[in-house]
């Protein structure tokens, strides 16, 4: 029969035993995933090339793209200052003539409006003296003391 030392070595060595086990299948699982990590690292590598040169061939691309709106801009701005100077020049030759042609139709209408206001007064006036005259008063009180 066994003693208790050698019972008690018997089952720290089954331990260790199924400790080796259990760490060499571990082992074989983590050499699988390495491998299988190899393969895909390989294959991504070697896809990243001719995605580099078509990124590389976009980006090129983009940059003559961007060239050309950048001429075209240029451009724009050139055709939008010249027709600010066209507009300040017309602006600047219309107005003058505008302003004075506007102050000219002012007085006009003016002075022909003074008339017409004075000949309408003077109708005015000569009714309400005729009125006045026809009931005996005086006209100087209904227009207002004032003579023609």
């Amino acid at each position: 029969m066994l003693s208790g030392g050698q019972v008690a070595g018997l089952i720290v060595a089954v331990f260790w035993a199924i400790l080796v086990c259990s760490l060499a299948y571990v082992l074989v699982k983590l050499a699988r995933l390495l491998v299988e990590t190899t393969k895909m690292v390989s294959d991504l590598g070697d896809q990243a090339g001719p995605l580099l040169e078509d990124m590389t061939k976009t980006v090129e691309q983009a940059g003559e793209q961007l060239d050309r709106v950048d001429m075209i801009t240029k451009g724009v701005a050139g055709v939008s200052q010249n027709v600010s100077t066209v507009s300040t020049v017309v602006s600047s030759v219309m107005s003058g003539p505008l302003v004075k042609g506007a102050a000219f139709a002012y007085g006009v209408r003016k002075v022909l409006g003074q008339g017409r206001d004075a000949d309408r007064e003077r109708r005015i006036r000569a009714q309400a003296r005729a009125r006045a005259s026809a009931r005996g008063g005086s006209a100087r009180r209904l227009t207002g003391g004032r003579r023609d």
